[in-house]
């Protein structure tokens, strides 16, 4: 074996049903004592107990999908005004996403507490949004300094969302498999939380309100998350991106519908890679794993209902095909690709 992997620093709390008290004690442990509380008014009630027991300074609501840069901007400015000296942001990925942002710019710790199954937590990545173009990149400022899962505060999760938010977690693990910096590190993870969502994410949808289903829907996620911040963004997360910042499509959504597609596409080219998918389904090929628990969860199937024009995908070959990277495993074209993109436009069923 030749590789090197580096681990991200960063604490880990599950703590079900006791983040206030949680996210205290790590906002004290950062030595903290001005905090700017970021959540969007979706999520007050999740919110106002954590609120009560941090030293919050400002309550900061303005989230927006994809991180506007202009929404970005006054985040920072507000932080700044505010004195703050640590950022606890309680939300999805939009939320994780805009702390980050604030993060990049005044180094401010992050204790981030989701309320989704986004994975953006875990990682060292940001994104920010400027017209239709999407931007992405790595700093290690934007890593939370901790994470307080509590499994409670995703008992409210619309299933829709639930759905979603835990396929595009297992597009974390897929993309793990053969992302640029992909090691067995990597791939051991992914495949672990491949089994985790798949085990959580039906059980979840079975009894919304179970802890034990949330909480190995969480364990599947983070470990997604760790894979993905390792291996890098493949070409799953390079697609969804463009598509999601190019046509304002919601992110968890592009990403469940777009997944079965480039494992169908990448599978034949990465046989070892199929394998261990396969194995974490417990099923004869990655693809029937996918496709089961896609059918078992009613998962999104078409772009065009997402509200993807039709036009937009001569447009989006371009930078999607230029954002890709150049070792994926199987060679893209623009036949290829085009043909992918109809496919998850329309919904047509994988072959």
């Amino acid at each position: 074996m030749r590789f090197t992997h580096q681990t991200l620093p960063q604490r880990v709390v599950f703590a079900a049903g006791t983040s206030p008290a949680a996210v205290a004690a790590e906002v004290e442990a950062q030595g903290a004592s001005r905090a700017v509380l970021i959540a969007s008014d979706r999520e007050k009630e999740l919110a106002d107990p954590i609120a009560e027991r941090i030293p919050v300074v400002l309550r900061h609501e303005e989230v927006v999908m994809h991180v506007p840069v202009e929404v970005a901007r006054r985040a920072r400015r507000a932080a700044a005004d505010s004195g703050a000296d640590i950022l606890v942001s309680v939300g999805g990925g939009s939320t994780t996403g805009l702390a980050k942002a604030v993060a990049l710019t005044t180094g401010l710790p992050i204790v981030a507490v989701p309320t989704t199954y986004a994975g953006s937590e875990a990682t060292d990545v940001w994104g920010l949004t400027e017209g239709e173009t999407k931007t992405t990149g790595t700093d290690a400022r934007v890593l939370p300094a901790s994470v307080v899962y509590d499994a409670a505060l995703l008992t409210t999760l619309p299933g829709e969302l639930t759905v979603a938010s835990g396929l595009n977690a297992l597009a974390h693990c897929v993309d793990s498999m053969w992302g640029p910096r992909a090691d067995p590190i990597d791939r051991a993870l992914a495949q672990e939380g491949i089994r985790a969502l798949a085990t959580g994410l039906p059980a979840v949808a079975g009894a919304p309100t179970g802890l034990t289903g949330i909480e190995q829907t969480l364990y599947g996620a983070y470990l997604a998350a760790v894979a993905f911040a390792s291996a890098g963004s493949g070409m799953h997360h390079k697609l969804c991106h463009v598509l999601g910042g190019m046509f304002n499509l919601p992110h968890a959504q592009t990403h469940a519908v777009v997944l079965p597609y480039v494992l169908a596409f990448n599978a034949p080219h990465a046989p070892a890679a199929e394998a261990r998918v396969a194995r974490a389904f417990g099923t004869d090929t990655a693809n029937a794993g996918l496709a089961a628990l896609r059918r078992t969860l009613d998962a999104p199937r078409a772009l065009r209902d997402l509200g993807m024009p039709e036009d937009g995908i001569a447009k989006a070959r371009e930078p999607i095909t230029r954002a890709i990277p150049a070792d994926n495993p199987t060679p893209v074209t623009d036949e290829n690709l085009t043909a992918l993109l109809k496919a998850a436009w329309a919904g047509h069923p994988i072959e």
